[in-house]
């Protein structure tokens, strides 16, 4: 079952034309790097200097290797088709976010305040689309003259699953999705902290539940079956395909099942839910 219907109508815009119209919209992960590599501008203020020289510091780094990609039945009886048919895939190696990006994170970059939920510096930032996630990336980079991205999809899931320590657990650290993630039945139905359940074997909280986090791909449901097995980046934008990005994780809002680190969903990229955000990936 894919996430909950989506009314783009009544969607509320959080940023100005201007600063769309600066955006490009990648069709890979690498499209988004700052003119020119540089230290951190001086002149920005001490407290944003401060957060963006945290989310470095936060930043993880996953060995690269060979993993089986996608859901099997012998596994797990939650597999939706779409999550199959399992597959060998090689990533190679890169930086993630030990936790989703936070409100304290994206207001210091972007200087708004887009989520549905109260103030909570340390919850996951939320109710932003995947455009609006290329804006915080770019304007993070060139703040800082690095080159952070969103994860792809197959980034996204070797991490979850541990990469080169993966124990081959249902969620992202434990078979017991109570021990690593907040979902509809422990959450009271609104974010929480990043960081307060246990990490997974890499040492990354919250990849499963508490907001559902954008990669890069596009969506396709049949993916898989063609997938190349070396470093994928989703399917090609073209004409026929339906226009959704990738989402992975689960939610405080979503049930249990889809909190598993095989669980692939969907959003338009222009859509905004308050169970939506983001973790930042970088070569």
């Amino acid at each position: 079952m894919l996430m909950k219907n989506i009314c783009i109508a009544s969607v509320i815009l959080f940023f100005s034309v201007p600063l769309f119209s600066q955006v490009k919209t990648p069709g890979t992960p690498h499209d988004n790097k700052p003119a020119n590599k540089s230290t951190v501008n001086s002149a920005i203020k001490p407290v944003v200097a401060e957060v963006i020289q945290a989310i470095e510091a936060k930043m993880i780094k996953v060995e690269g290797g060979s993993f089986n990609m996608g859901c099997t039945n012998e596994k797990d009886s939650d597999c939706y088709y779409w999550e199959k048919p399992a597959h060998t895939i090689k990533v190679g190696s890169f930086y993630i976010g030990k936790f989703p990006v936070t409100q304290k994170e994206w207001e210091a970059v972007v200087g708004n305040k887009p989520w549905f939920s109260k103030d909570c510096a340390e919850c996951p930032v939320e109710n932003v689309s995947w455009f609006d996630a290329q804006v915080f990336i770019n304007m993070l980079n060139q703040l800082t003259g690095k080159y952070y991205r969103l994860p792809t999809e197959a980034e996204w899931e070797f991490a979850a699953k541990g990469g080169n320590k993966s124990k081959g657990y249902k969620y992202a650290g434990s078979d017991n999705a109570a021990t690593v993630a907040w979902y509809d039945k422990n959450s009271g139905k609104l974010t929480h902290p990043v960081g307060q359940k246990q990490p997974n074997e890499l040492g990354l909280y919250d990849m499963s539940g508490n907001v559902w986090q954008w990669c890069a791909d596009w969506f396709d449901d049949k993916y898989y079956s063609s997938s190349p097995t070396d470093n994928p980046t989703g399917p090609a934008n073209g004409p026929g395909r339906d226009f959704y990005r990738t989402c992975r994780g689960g939610s405080w809002w979503s049930e249990m099942n889809n909190a598993r680190v095989t669980n692939r969903d969907r959003y338009p990229p222009d859509a905004r839910d308050d169970d939506v955000g983001l973790r930042l990936a970088r070569d």
